[in-house]
């Protein structure tokens, strides 16, 4: 019994200095797509939990926030070792680590900036598309390089496919890198083609949308980048096919509208003049045929006062007025001093010169002979004009 007391120690020591050294070799990474930890307001955002070793072992994932209390919500969806934020809001700012057994990620801070991205265009503009229907992906325009935009795709298997494909990029229908290209990429809504799309370009990256092929009978459809408050937003229940009956709408749970049935597949529910409060996790459902979508998240914004733009454009006119009118009365009165001064020396007519006596000088003999011949001719032209004088 001491010999197998023995063996067991000597087989539980051993067991427990394997799995020490397998804790040390471990190394869990959490990378963020689209790549830099600054991300914006609507767009969506992929964290990816990867464990680095050599063992085949299948690995179980956790995901918290150290500061905070993390908190799963309709915008925020777990598989695993993949966490997707499907439309960024300011709450989601913060530190995300996971963990890969007993071993934790260094934590990725995530910072939210409130600035507008250029805008990916897709058609249709929605996050959740039927399996084997087509949308397409068209990077917006640059203002100084309109062909130097390159369109970026990553799913969650591509560490699986990594080996096919060279770079850190998934290529569906071989659109790994799509570059000087102004038309628009047209895919066919596969599991292999869901994920994330995005544009980088000479002036930055454009925004990031989340496609998901359903394979669901019922989607709902929200506008994939964020509207703004006062647009017309048009929500769409579709069904894979048409004899259903009335179509409730519901906002974070709560029915907000009943539609009547249509003949066509699609129904919609139109929001006029949309505000912030019309923000939320919008779904759809048949109740009769207990059929219900997906959640979808509809992003608003505050739309950009331009009023306000221009109270500072005439206050700055109104101050540069107020410097400006006492500064040109100051050089009027000092211009008119100055002439006034200048005229005050100089005469406006003969009569204001004054009279400056001739230097006296001696007359000599031929001067004094010609007065004296003049004044003898003009006494003689006096007596003949003018008799008895």
């Amino acid at each position: 019994m001491n010999i197998i007391h023995i063996f067991l120690l000597l087989g539980l020591a051993a067991f427990v200095l394997q799995a020490d050294s397998l804790q040390g070799l471990l190394k869990t990474v959490v990378s963020v797509w689209p790549p830099g930890s600054k991300v914006y307001l609507g767009e969506s955002v992929l964290l990816k939990c990867t464990v680095e070793s050599n063992s085949t072992a299948e690995w179980s994932f956790e995901w918290d926030k150290p500061k905070t209390v993390l908190t799963l919500n309709p915008r925020h969806l777990v598989s695993n070792d993949s966490y997707f934020i499907t439309a960024v809001t300011r709450e989601d700012a913060g530190s995300y680590r996971c963990k890969a057994g007993q071993t934790s990620s260094q934590p990725v801070e995530l910072n939210v900036s409130e600035l507008t991205l250029p805008s990916l265009i897709l058609t249709p503009s929605t996050r959740y598309i039927f399996s084997g229907e087509r949308f397409s992906m068209r990077c917006p325009s640059s203002q100084t390089n309109a062909k130097g935009w390159k369109l970026k795709h990553y799913s969650p298997d591509c560490t699986r496919r990594r080996k096919a494909v060279q770079g850190d990029q998934c290529s569906p229908l071989e659109c790994v890198v799509v570059t000087n290209r102004t038309d628009a990429c047209v895919f066919n809504a596969t599991i292999g083609n869901s994920g994330l799309y995005w544009c980088e370009g000479p002036e930055g990256r454009s925004n990031s949308v989340r496609i998901s092929a359903s394979y669901n009978n019922i989607i709902m459809k929200t506008p994939a980048v964020p509207v703004f408050e006062g647009d017309k937003v048009i929500l769409y229940c579709q069904y894979k096919t048409t004899g259903y009956n009335d179509t409730t709408f519901f906002k974070n749970g709560a029915v907000v509208s009943v539609m009547p049935s249509s003949p066509n597949n699609e129904i919609n529910m139109t929001i006029e003049n949309v505000t912030k409060k019309d923000e939320g996790s919008y779904k759809c459902a048949s109740l009769a045929l207990k059929m219900e979508s997906t959640e979808s998240w509809l992003s608003v914004r505050p739309k950009t006062d331009t009023r306000g733009y221009w109270k500072w454009i005439i206050l700055s006119v109104g101050l540069v007025f107020l410097f400006l009118i006492p500064l040109s009365v100051w050089l009027f009165y000092r211009h008119r001093y100055q002439m006034l001064g200048t005229w005050k020396r100089w005469p406006f007519s003969k009569e204001d010169v004054p009279a400056v006596p001739v230097p006296a000088t001696k007359q000599d003999v031929t001067e004094v002979q010609w007065d004296l011949s003049w004044m003898e001719m003009s006494n003689l032209l006096d007596k003949q004009i003018y008799p008895g004088t």
